[in-house]
């Protein structure tokens, strides 16, 4: 039986190291260990399509324009707040750069630089932080919208439009800045764009006034769409992100994430059709949605859009179509949508859009991983400093298992109080397992002994570990957050092993504290896998290495105590 809780113990432990290394790895841009990267589709060119990416006059539901080469001439427009620093691009008022200029980059070595660096003692090269970037020219990731109707071409995100006089920046004293941009008339209507933008805030309002100037009624669609290539979002932190790619919500299907590959296939499961709802591009740490919070039906659509010459990779576009109320000729009517752009910061999504807060990846552990997310967020209310919150976390959860942990330790100091008894029990029955075994269970029933009793605080406290894991992996109000003297960012790796080794140094102690194993390989063993899966904790968050580290320390003096009460040395 000590060999079955022995057993036990370690294939948990072991199990769960792998399944961190594994997400680890994908984290990194690596392939996963239980299934393989999808192939990266090549890109295509373009197969007649019209100049200039104009759509077709008629468009089916759910089928907002593709993104195109620029056609014309374009400028672009700066507009700086206090946290967004946007760029807005003339032709057809795109947003194509969006920065975050409180949100810098970090350094992201792989996992290779990683280890060289641990061996060779060498320190990463010199790196200046920038301002996160999220629409971004490289990925051809951009925020557009654009008409398109029945009756014939309408402005689109490939129309030109003249910047409008205003300022350019949020002055001091000033709530807000407002950029407009008019389009020329196409097909008899004309599109004012409206882009306001607020003091604090990472999103963006976009207002659509559509005038026909036209001499015949028109019924025309507004289409808000989030477009980026498929590649794999690095840097922000040692992590990569959780999950890079299309997000759908509306009450009907609830959230609904798409993989680039499986789009690919086709495969594009969602609701098209809801009278609520908004899309999404999640990447680590950061998103951008569009949103529109009044009730009103909508399509929603998520496609690979066509192969583009002088475009590297694929695009892919999700986003949502309006259908507006019919104009007769000098009529005209709004259409107003909020652009968000910008951390996953949990309490505030929540206000912003219902389900929005599902952007942030908590992978399999969500129901363990949000609870956990709102203990800590709690915490730190009080003492202010992430580590510690940490560190109080740890006592909290020590302090509400205490009972199952008092009696998990106290059943592994009795059977370390047992083990001469049963060494020599081993001893004499060597050549008769199964009396042995006989006497062995007699021996645990009249010591009133459980020999899997140790095998409860691991099965107990692996879920929240792993949870912690995904809260660390996920949460931007960890991102660079400090603790103590040299660790400065709680998401990504201790840069000089400290707590690693710490941690290894309280597990090698723990394994002395238990009862030793009856084979001496299994006792080598015992000795050696601290030290294996202290070294796979180097590259994990210092945040996560803290956790178990505290986690250790106060099960040790739990265990400690215990011992001693019952006489064990």
């Amino acid at each position: 039986m000590t060999d079955i809780r022995r057993t036990v113990l370690w294939v948990v432990f072991t199990m769960s190291l792998v399944l961190l290394w594994d997400g680890w790895q994908k984290h990194n841009g690596h392939s996963s260990m239980f299934s393989p990267s999808a192939p990266k589709a090549v890109a295509t060119a373009p197969n007649g399509a019209a100049s200039g990416g104009v759509p077709a006059a008629t468009v089916a539901a759910g089928q907002a324009p593709a993104i195109a080469p620029a056609a014309a001439p374009s400028e672009k427009v700066t507009v700086r707040t206090d946290v967004l620093t946007v760029t807005v691009d003339t032709l057809g008022g795109d947003i194509v750069r969006a920065e975050l200029p409180k949100y810098l980059t970090s350094p992201d070595p792989s996992v290779t630089d990683q280890l060289l660096q641990m061996v060779r003692l060498k320190q990463p090269a010199p790196f200046t932080p920038e301002p996160v970037v999220l629409f971004n020219a490289a990925q051809q990731y951009r925020a557009q919208t654009g008409l398109v109707g029945a009756q014939g071409p309408l402005p689109t995100h490939n129309t030109p439009m003249t910047v409008l006089p205003g300022e350019r920046e949020l002055q001091a004293g000033q709530d807000e800045v407002k950029l407009r941009l008019e389009s020329a008339e196409v097909g008899g209507v004309k599109l004012v764009k409206t882009f306001t933008f607020k003091r604090g805030a990472y999103t963006v309002g976009v207002t659509h006034e559509v005038i026909n100037a036209g001499a015949a009624p028109v019924t025309p669609q507004v289409y808000l769409q989030l477009v980026r290539d498929g590649s794999t979002v690095t840097g922000g932190a040692a992590f990569t992100p959780s999950f890079t790619g299309p997000a759908v919500y509306n009450d009907k299907a609830k959230f609904k994430t798409l993989k680039f590959e499986d789009i690919d296939k086709g495969k594009v499961d969602i609701e098209k059709q809801a009278d609520d709802g908004w899309v999404s591009m999640v990447q680590h740490y950061f998103a951008s949605a569009w949103l529109v919070n009044e009730p009103g039906n909508r399509e929603f659509f998520v496609r690979k859009l066509p192969g583009q010459a002088g475009v590297r990779g694929d695009t892919y576009a999700t986003g949502m179509v309006f259908t507006l109320p019919t104009l007769a000729p000098g009529a005209s009517t709004t259409q107003t949508a909020l652009l968000f752009a910008g951390p996953q910061e949990e309490n505030k999504l929540a206000k912003l859009a219902p389900g929005l807060v599902r952007v942030k990846d908590y992978g399999i552990f969500t129901i363990i991983a949000e609870p956990l997310f709102w203990l800590l967020d709690k915490i730190h209310g009080v003492i202010g400093n992430w580590g510690w919150t940490i560190v109080a976390l740890v006592v909290l959860l020590k302090a509400a298992l205490y009972g199952l942990n008092a009696s998990a330790y106290k059943s592994m100091a009795k059977m370390k109080a047992l083990a001469p008894r049963i060494n020599e029990l081993k001893e004499r029955y060597k050549d008769k397992p199964q009396e042995m075994q006989q006497q062995m269970m007699k021996i645990y029933r009249e010591e009133k002994v459980n020999p899997i009793g140790g095998c409860l605080p691991i099965f107990a406290q692996m879920p929240i570990f792993m949870a912690l894991y995904w809260v660390l992996l996920s949460t931007v109000e960890m991102r660079q957050a400090p603790w103590i003297l040299w660790i400065t960012d709680l998401s990504v790796r201790d840069p000089y092993f400290i707590l690693p080794l710490l941690m290894m140094l309280s597990s090698l102690f723990q394994v002395w504290l238990n009862p030793p194993a009856a084979d001496p390989m299994q006792q080598k063993m015992m000795w050696i896998m601290p030290i294996a899966f202290g070294i796979m904790f180097f590259v994990f968050p210092a945040g996560l290495v803290l956790y178990w580290l505290t986690n250790n320390i106060l099960s040790i003096a739990q265990q400690w105590m215990i011992n001693k009460q019952l006489g064990v040395n």
